[in-house]
Parts: C-alpha cells; sequence; structure tokens
C-alpha cells in the first residue's frame, strides 16, 4: 500500500497521517516513532513547553530541515499562540504555545521534531533560568564535556548556586540554574557570563569563553550567549540527529557512565520508566549573588566582542 492510501490514525482529536515513513536520512526512526515517543513523555516535556512560545525544527520528507517559529496559517484554531515582535524581522510573528498533548501530538504530525524555548514564561518580567550551554569541538570525547560541566558545577558552588544538567541531545550538556522571580534578563545574562568566565578560572584546560572558533584550541565552549531572547532545547526534546537523540535529564553523579548519542527517542523511555528526573532534579531557585552580578556586568558580550575582533582581522588581512 502506497505511503498515500494508508488509513490515516486518529489520538485525542489529532489526526495522523504517514506515520510509517522514514522519520528523516540516517534517523532509524519512523514518523510513528517520534509520535510514539512524544506520546510517551508528554506529561514531562509538556511542563517545559507551557506559557513560552515555541519554536520546532520539522523536517519533510526530501527536504532540509528547518527552524519555523510562525504558526502556519492552516494550523487548528484551537492551538494557543502568542505574539511576539521580532526586531530581526521587523514585524509580528504569531508563536504556537504548546502547554496540551492535542497539540503536542499536531506537532508531532507536522514532522516537528525538535522543541526549543526561551528563558521566560509569556508575561514574566524576567528570566525562569539560566543556562550554559557547553559545546565541545566536532568529533570530541564527551570526557572533555564532563570535565568542563565540572568546573561549572565548582563554579556554581562557589557561587552559592545549584544548576541541574542534561544532555543537548548533541554533543554537548546544558546547565540549567532557577532564578528566583524578579530577576531581570540583564543580571541573568551577566551572571551568565561571570560563570563561564568562573568556570574557565576553575579548569582553563577544559573549558573556553572564546567565542570565535579559531581561539578555542579545541577546548569546550562555555557557550554564556543563550540569555534574553535566545532559546533552548527543552528536555526531553528529540533533536534532528542519527538516531534521534534527546535531550535527557542526568544526575551529576552519573555524567562519567553516559554515552549521549545512545539516548534516543527508542531507548530514553526504558531509562526513564514512570518517572521525571527533571523536574525531580530541579533545585529550589535561588537569588543571584550581587558579586557574581556585579562581575559579569563588566564582561563584554561574547557576540559583540567577536563581531569587532572579526572585523578587525578582516583589515588585518586585507592590509597584507
Amino acid at each position: 500500500m502506497s505511503p498515500a492510501r494508508q488509513p490515516k490514525e486518529e489520538r485525542y482529536g489529532v489526526e495522523l497521517s504517514n506515520l510509517d515513513q522514514p522519520l528523516f536520512d540516517g534517523a532509524g526512526a519512523t514518523k510513528r516513532d517520534l509520535v510514539d515517543y512524544l506520546d510517551a513523555v508528554a506529561d514531562r516535556i509538556l511542563p517545559g513547553l507551557a506559557d513560552r512560545p515555541l519554536s520546532v525544527m520539522r523536517v519533510r520528507v526530501g527536504q532540509e530541515p528547518f527552524m519555523q517559529k510562525n504558526l502556519p496559517t492552516y494550523a487548528p484554531d484551537w492551538i494557543p499562540t502568542t505574539p511576539v515582535w521580532s526586531f530581526a524581522a521587523k514585524r509580528e510573528i504569531t508563536y504556537p504555545v504548546c502547554g496540551d498533548r492535542r497539540t503536542l501530538l499536531w506537532l508531532a504530525n507536522q514532522r516537528a521534531v525538535e522543541y526549543h524555548v526561551p528563558l521566560f514564561r509569556i508575561g514574566a518580567e524576567g528570566p525562569e533560568y539560566l543556562v550554559l550551554d557547553l559545546d565541545p569541538p566536532a568529533d570530541d570525547d564527551f570526557g572533555h564535556v564532563v570535565a568542563a560541566a565540572r568546573a561549572v558545577q565548582q563554579a556554581l558552588a562557589d557561587s552559592g548556586l545549584q544548576g541541574a544538567v542534561k544532555t543537548s541531545g548533541s554533543k554537548g550538556l546544558h546547565v540549567v540554574v532557577p532564578l528566583a522571580p524578579g530577576t531581570s534578563a540583564d543580571d541573568a545574562a551577566a551572571a551568565t557570563r561571570a560563570l563561564a568566565r568562573r568556570a574557565e578560572r576553575i579548569d582553563p584546560g577544559a573549558g573556553t569563553t572564546a567565542y570565535i572558533k579559531e581561539d578555542r584550541q579545541g577546548k569546550v565552549f562555555l557557550d554564556s550567549t543563550r540569555a534574553h531572547g535566545a532559546t533552548v532545547a527543552a528536555a526531553y526534546s528529540p533533536r534532528i540527529r542519527p538516531g534521534v537523540p534527546v535531550s535527557f535529564p542526568l544526575d551529576w553523579t552519573e555524567l562519567d557512565d553516559v554515552v549521549p548519542a545512545q539516548l534516543t527517542i527508542h531507548t530514553a523511555l526504558e531509562r526513564l520508566g514512570d518517572r521525571d528526573p527533571w523536574r525531580e532534579r530541579m533545585p529550589e531557585p535561588r537569588r543571584l549573588p550581587t558579586d557574581l552580578v556585579e562581575e559579569g556586568h563588566t564582561i563584554p558580550v561574547a557576540r559583540v566582542v567577536a563581531m569587532h575582533e572579526g572585523k578587525r582581522r578582516k583589515r588585518a588581512a586585507e592590509q597584507d
């Protein structure tokens, strides 16, 4: 039977189609596998998606993956939305808001594989948490990422803070620090820069805050740029990578025993059981220490520094 003639299925009022088609080249999974996984983890992934403008990475058959922020006009009218002004696009974007299983399954049926959310909830005055993204060089050993994560953990402890850790769903790790209500976006961004710099000082051989790749010398990038309007892959979100790995919550004691590529939509459910380790291991929100924030405000934003440095290097090369 051709895919076009396959009988459609329905779950929670959502009509599902072409479930037995391959998800994407190299996935080793079908669209049904994606839908089944998201259906099974819905109660655990939805709290991280609810009340936030949602961006998704979709992959259509025979096409390259693409990021979608604006909800398509053909979407059902029962999907909640929120308008957000885009300074880059100079227009208002209508984001979907995914707080229920029906919306999640509709998005899965649209081949939305990845689920990315900002650090703030709709209507909140400031971010709910800060994030350090530990990004290793290509084909790097995961042990180097773990070493960088240990330095971040120590920097947090030295600052009187605690964070939860999860795989990014790719090669690295995300360290997430919950913040007390009332923390401003500027202060959270400054604290993120300061924590990255402190972790770099603790173990300069493992991690670096150098934004320009050529300056990283093979070290793990302690990315402090996930601030303000930036997004991060939600806990439990699949990723468009070979085998469809997921962003998986870990305990700090598990880091040495994990192979991120083995945590996939096929294996994650067995490891999770009926638990929600992201909720269980998330520390209580805390106020940022004054000295951390003050230090961070003295550290320039990495992207700005890199932009000016890139222009300087280009001028120097042209003069040679």
